[in-house]
């Protein structure tokens, strides 16, 4: 059944889907959610080109590190075109073996998704670090509303 023009549900499974992928520690499943020809930017600004790259890289990463797992919040979606659309979200992480956000770690998200095919996919994931600079009350506003999207799924 096809979506129904400008439904956001799609846009905010993919995007579920690409943090809970993350979460799993699986590059196969994270990189079946983006495109061939996808762009993506990470948190320390490395940049991955298509599925296949970020398949590799992660697979490499996750094989060589203890990764922190995502909570993210969408704040909003907006569609350019009926096969593209932008969702925009923050997102925190919490550190293995540990309970709470890790405030250094919270990020501002980006994805530009597409559909090809009847697919949504990740054209673009950008994650950007959400310093805040000279702004503390900002960082920690953030930071209590990822706590409590935390409690949310983590009762």
């Amino acid at each position: 059944m096809p979506d129904k023009p400008n439904d956001e549900t799609p846009i905010r499974t993919l995007y579920q889907s690409i943090l809970d992928a993350w979460n799993r520690r699986n590059a196969a499943e994270y990189a079946a959610l983006v495109a061939e020809d996808g762009d993506l930017i990470g948190f320390d600004g490395s940049t991955m080109k298509g599925s296949s790259e970020v398949e590799a890289e992660l697979s490499r990463i996750f094989a060589d590190h203890q990764t922190a797992a995502y909570v993210g919040i969408v704040r909003r979606v907006r569609f350019l075109e009926p096969e593209v659309a932008v969702l925009h979200a923050v997102a925190g992480m919490v550190q293995p073996g540990k309970s709470d956000i890790n405030p250094p770690t919270n990020a501002i998200q980006m994805l530009v998704a597409e559909r090809r095919d009847g697919q949504w996919r990740a054209a673009v994931f950008q994650n950007t670090p959400a310093a805040f600079h000279g702004r503390p009350e900002l960082s920690e506003k953030l930071t209590e509303e990822l706590r409590q999207a935390l409690r949310s799924v983590r009762p």
